[in-house]
């Protein structure tokens, strides 16, 4: 569809109808480099039906980044928001690795034939089908879904980690 002279706009787009990338929300908390910090976090849940499904650290002498997915993401945020914690949202492809010895290096091969690049990947917590799982942060969360569905990757869905 392109809008016309009087429209004001002579872009062209495409509207993609039952399509749907799964993807799956991760926070990025940022805290102090403190001891006890991570605790704090952990226990902001405690009392909540939130579960944390994922979760990564990295740190700095004066900071941390702790990397969170969780069960119930909207929830989460609320939680999030009313502890007065400082957090950035970002979207992941979740994908679960088949049994066998290849797996991560069919995964990376996918990837580096659709010319996706991995900015960081993490093991989840909870695996719902007893199966290795792997969150990941990549260039374009469309384009990576789309290429692991055609070399056979189930790709989970946020509503997949809330058992």
């Amino acid at each position: 569809m392109s809008f016309g002279e009087e429209g004001g706009s002579d872009v062209g787009f495409e509207i993609l109808e039952g399509r749907s990338w799964p993807t799956v929300t991760q926070y990025s908390v940022f805290l102090e480099n403190r001891v006890g910090q991570l605790l704090e976090v952990v226990r902001s849940f405690h009392g909540s039906k939130v579960k944390i499904v994922g979760l990564s650290i990295s740190d700095s002498a004066d900071c941390c980044i702790v990397r969170l997915i969780l069960s119930h993401p909207e929830q989460g945020r609320e939680i999030l928001n009313l502890k007065q914690l400082a957090y950035a949202e970002n979207e992941l492809v979740v994908v679960e690795l088949p049994f066998g010895p290849q797996s991560l290096a069919e995964l990376c091969t996918a990837l580096l034939q659709a010319e996706l690049n991995i900015h960081y990947a993490y093991p989840l917590l909870v695996h719902p089908r007893n199966r290795p799982t792997v969150a990941l942060h990549v260039d374009n969360v469309e384009q990576a879904g789309a290429a692991l569905r055609s070399e056979g990757f189930e790709i989970l869905n946020e509503a997949d980690l809330q058992g």
